[in-house]
């Protein structure tokens, strides 16, 4: 059984969702792959410590504080490579951007070989904890904001709320999650 919220935020409601003890998701409405990793039982049940928790991490988020992602249990259904490229995004600082380049580097330096920008570039497409593991911090190595599955309308707000200069990065003309 798992449990869900439903949270409103400035970037429009999400749905936050617990296996019972730690964060399962966190997807914005309407985006890619919304509710992929919710299981087929699931209830409303909005006053589940851990989802008040979350909540109370996104009120602070969008108050201008810099909650740390790693003080929720985090528990995201992945494969063990999508599981270390969210380990590793946790670890992005507020207010900064990354590359899928610099992840998969990252990622070479943990497992001890070549890990490719690509397959990052999926597992980070998979993020199924948006906001709070921060994937909207990654940006193409060309400047090009690239796709982001809660849409680049609301990738640029979560950028500039954070205070990154979005006047350095472009909107690709073709993507997945435009």
């Amino acid at each position: 059984m798992e449990y869900t919220r439903t949270y409103t935020t400035p970037i429009g409601p999400v749905l936050l969702a617990s296996n019972g003890t730690g964060l399962t998701g966190l997807w914005i409405a309407g985006q890619k792959y919304e509710k992929a990793t919710l299981g087929a039982q699931w209830e409303e049940k909005p006053d589940l410590p851990v989802l008040v928790a979350a909540a109370d991490w996104l009120d602070r988020y969008f108050a201008g504080a810099r909650p740390d992602p790693l003080e929720l249990p985090l528990a995201p259904a992945g494969t063990p490579f999508r599981k270390a490229v969210w380990d590793i995004l946790c670890r992005v600082p507020y207010g900064t951007t990354v590359t899928y380049g610099d992840l998969a580097a990252a990622l070479s330096e943990k497992t001890g070989k070549k890990e490719n920008p690509h397959a990052v570039g999926g597992a980070v497409g998979h993020n199924p904890i948006t906001i709070i593991v921060p994937c909207h911090r990654v940006v193409g190595k060309s400047g090009s904001l690239t796709g982001y599955a809660g849409g680049l309308a609301k990738k640029i707000y979560l950028l500039r709320h954070e205070g990154v200069d979005t006047d350095r990065f472009f909107v690709p003309k073709r993507g997945t999650a435009l």
